[in-house]
C-alpha cells in the first residue's frame, strides 16, 4: 500500500499565489480528511498531486510520481469532477471505456457498479443522472482498478443522507484494508466521523497537519468546567500555571488547563472539588477558529454594513 508523500506544493495564477509550500503525508490504513475555506486551493493541490497542473513541488506514491506509473488506473483512484462522461454513452459503457486501456475487464466494472449501487440504471444515460447519481458513478469510476490510493474532491457532494453514510462505511472499509484515502469535504460533521488524520489549509498555506483529535485539543474553545466550594484557592493557583479562569454561575470555566492538570493542582492548593466536566471543540468550531482569517470570501449576517 502507498504511501502519499507532497513536498513543497505550490502554484500562482498570476500575482496570485493559490498553492503555497504545502507538504505533508497520507498514510496507509488511515483516512486524511482535506480541509479549507472555499477558495482555499484544495482542488488546485489536488490537481498538483496528479500533475494535472503545473506548478511547484513534487508528490510522490511510494517514491514514484503518478506520471511515473504503469497504468496508474490500478495505482491511484481519483475523483476531481463528478460528471466528466459523455451524455448519450451508457454508465456501464462508460465505466468499459475507462476500464479497457488498463486492461480492466467488465466483470470488475460490473463489481463497482454494484458496489456503488448504481446496477438498476447501468444501462442508463448519466446525461439524466441526478448530481447524487453522477457521483456514485465517479466514485465507481476511481475504484475500477482496485487502486492502493484514493483522492477524492468533495465525494459527498449531491448524495442525500443514506448516501452519505453508505459513503463513510465504504472509505472506512477501503482504509482498514491498508488503503491511503485523502478526500476534500465541506461537510465537517461527517468529517468528524470519518477521517483519522487532517490536512487544514487557507490561502493555500498549511494551517494544521496531524491527528483530528490533536486538532482539536489544541483548540481555545475546549474548556474544563470545575464546581467546587473553594474557588478563591483553586482560581490563582490555576492561573499561576497559565489558564485562564472565567465563571459561569457558581462553576469555574477553565481553559488551557487539562482536567489532570486541574485535579494536581487543586490537590496541591488543598482546594476540594465536587465535579470536572470536560467540553471539547467541535471539529466545526475548531475548523472555523483556525481557518477564520483565511476566508476568501466573507460576508456579513443580516444588515451589518461591511
Amino acid at each position: 500500500m502507498a504511501l502519499i508523500e507532497a513536498r513543497s506544493l505550490g502554484k500562482s495564477f498570476g500575482a496570485q499565489r493559490a498553492v503555497d509550500d504545502l507538504s505533508f503525508a497520507v498514510h496507509p490504513g488511515s483516512v486524511t480528511g482535506f480541509l479549507g475555506p472555499n477558495g482555499s486551493g484544495k482542488s488546485t493541490t489536488m490537481r498538483l498531486m496528479l500533475g494535472l497542473d503545473r506548478g511547484d513541488g513534487v508528490t510522490t506514491f511510494d517514491g514514484v510520481t503518478f506520471a511515473e506509473l504503469d497504468h496508474p488506473m490500478r495505482h491511484v483512484g481519483t475523483l476531481l469532477e463528478a460528471k466528466p462522461f459523455h451524455p448519450t454513452r451508457t454508465a456501464r459503457n462508460h465505466l468499459l471505456m475507462l476500464a479497457a486501456p488498463s486492461g480492466i475487464g467488465a466483470r470488475r466494472v460490473d463489481e463497482v457498479i454494484e458496489m456503488v449501487g448504481l446496477t438498476g440504471v447501468a444501462r442508463g444515460k448519466p446525461g439524466k443522472f441526478s448530481l447524487g447519481m453522477g457521483q456514485r458513478l465517479g466514485i465507481a469510476a476511481a475504484l475500477l482498478g482496485d487502486p492502493h490510493t484514493l483522492i477524492l474532491d468533495e465525494p459527498s457532494n449531491g448524495l442525500d443522507p443514506q448516501g452519505i453514510t453508505w459513503l463513510r462505511n465504504l472509505l472506512k472499509f477501503l482504509a482498514s484494508q491498508g488503503r491511503s484515502v485523502f478526500v476534500s469535504s465541506h461537510l465537517l460533521q461527517e468529517m468528524a466521523v470519518l477521517a483519522d488524520e487532517l490536512v487544514v489549509i487557507g490561502r493555500g498555506r498549511m494551517l494544521a497537519n496531524g491527528p483530528v483529535q490533536e486538532f482539536l485539543s489544541h483548540s481555545g474553545l475546549g474548556a474544563v468546567t470545575v464546581r467546587t466550594p473553594d474557588a478563591g484557592l483553586l482560581g490563582p493557583a490555576l492561573e499561576a500555571l497559565g489558564a485562564s479562569v472565567g465563571h459561569d454561575g457558581d462553576a469555574l470555566v477553565v481553559r488551557g488547563a487539562t482536567a489532570e492538570q486541574i485535579g494536581d493542582a487543586a490537590h496541591a492548593a488543598g482546594a476540594r472539588i465536587h465535579q470536572l466536566t470536560t467540553r471539547q471543540a467541535t471539529l466545526e468550531e475548531a475548523f472555523l477558529e483556525a481557518t477564520g482569517m483565511s476566508e476568501e470570501f466573507r460576508g456579513t449576517q443580516g444588515g451589518e454594513q461591511p
